[in-house]
């Protein structure tokens, strides 16, 4: 006989090993969180600086490539901006994992652990949404490809 599953009687207890593997979890994600912010950082004064060192980079390389100076200054200062505000929320969920999860081990804070992992469920989350839209714009790119050489050949 199959015994009826209540998610409130089911508990779950944290040891020793499982404090450690927490622990070091915390630390890596909190390290891999920062580089990540910086990483932001990085991308957003890229993306400033891309609007005054690319023109003239584009002049020094060709001159036939003068005309898509005034795309590419406003394209790519846009382009690297959002990459890094996209890339700023996984690294903030990340963040958030490792503090809360180290106050949640030193303190013994099941409200603290419970934060913790729901900020790493949500880091994941986002993650996983930007994958699924991300596969379907290369599904698009390749749907669009097939169509236009099958047009293209016919």
């Amino acid at each position: 006989m199959e015994e009826n599953y209540t998610p409130h009687t089911f508990l779950l207890q944290v040891d020793t090993n499982n404090i450690s593997y927490l622990n070091e979890a915390a630390k890596w994600a909190k390290f891999l969180s920062i580089i990540g912010f910086i990483i932001c950082a990085m991308l957003i004064l890229t993306g400033f600086f891309s609007g005054t060192l690319l023109p003239t980079s584009l002049n020094e390389v060709d001159t036939d490539l003068k005309s898509m100076e005034n795309i590419s200054t406003g394209f790519f200062t846009i382009w690297f901006i959002v990459v890094a505000i996209l890339y700023f929320f996984p690294c903030l969920y990340l963040f958030n994992f490792a503090s809360k999860m180290q106050t949640a081990l030193k303190n013994n804070d099941q409200v603290s652990l419970n934060n913790s992992f729901r900020n790493l469920k949500s880091c994941f989350k986002f993650w996983g949404i930007f994958l699924i839209i991300i596969l379907c714009f290369y599904s698009l790119i390749i749907i669009f490809a097939v169509l236009g050489t099958a047009f293209i050949s016919s």
